[in-house]
């Protein structure tokens, strides 16, 4: 496989958040990987009520399927499949498993580092922005709601 030192994910929000727009990047940096979200259009923050989860801080990860084909547009992106798991860890230590964002007014912008994987392995496989937070206890995903927004990880 050709080595490659920085990728990029184009964020494209589906039917339940159209408005959302965003890139995130991946460098190779040593011992592992910087990652960098720049999001826009996110939805307004909303606390969680008569038994439905909050809407954000929204649940962010890296999903199996480098697809992001809308399907049922109630309940878009499963293509995407699960979050990465290269290493079989439970939920909450996958590669796949991305801190949350924070919404200020509809923007977001976060970068993180991640020893779980190079530029090279994301390269193929989505980013999905979800409706609610990761808990990152509840097996396999989360329940991080539904799938609001897709990328698909490109090399640059």
């Amino acid at each position: 496989m050709m080595h490659c030192n920085m990728a990029v994910a184009e964020i494209h929000g589906g039917p339940l958040a159209p408005q959302l727009t965003g890139l995130v990047y991946f460098q190779d940096v040593p011992g592992g990987t910087w990652v960098a979200a720049e999001i826009y259009g996110l939805p307004p923050y909303q606390p969680a009520q008569n038994g439905q989860a909050p809407i954000g801080p929204h649940g962010f990860h890296m999903h199996v399927n480098g697809t992001c084909a809308i399907g049922d547009p109630a309940n878009p992106f499963q293509a995407a499949g699960e979050h990465w798991n290269p290493y079989q860890q439970p939920h909450g230590n996958h590669a796949g498993d991305f801190p949350v964002l924070f919404s200020n007014n509809g923007y977001a912008k976060m970068f993180f580092f991640t020893n779980k994987f190079t530029v090279s392995q994301a390269i193929g496989h989505s980013v999905i922005i979800h409706q609610s937070p990761d808990d990152y206890r509840t097996q396999p995903a989360g329940d991080a709601g539904k799938r609001l927004a897709c990328g698909v990880v490109r090399a640059v």
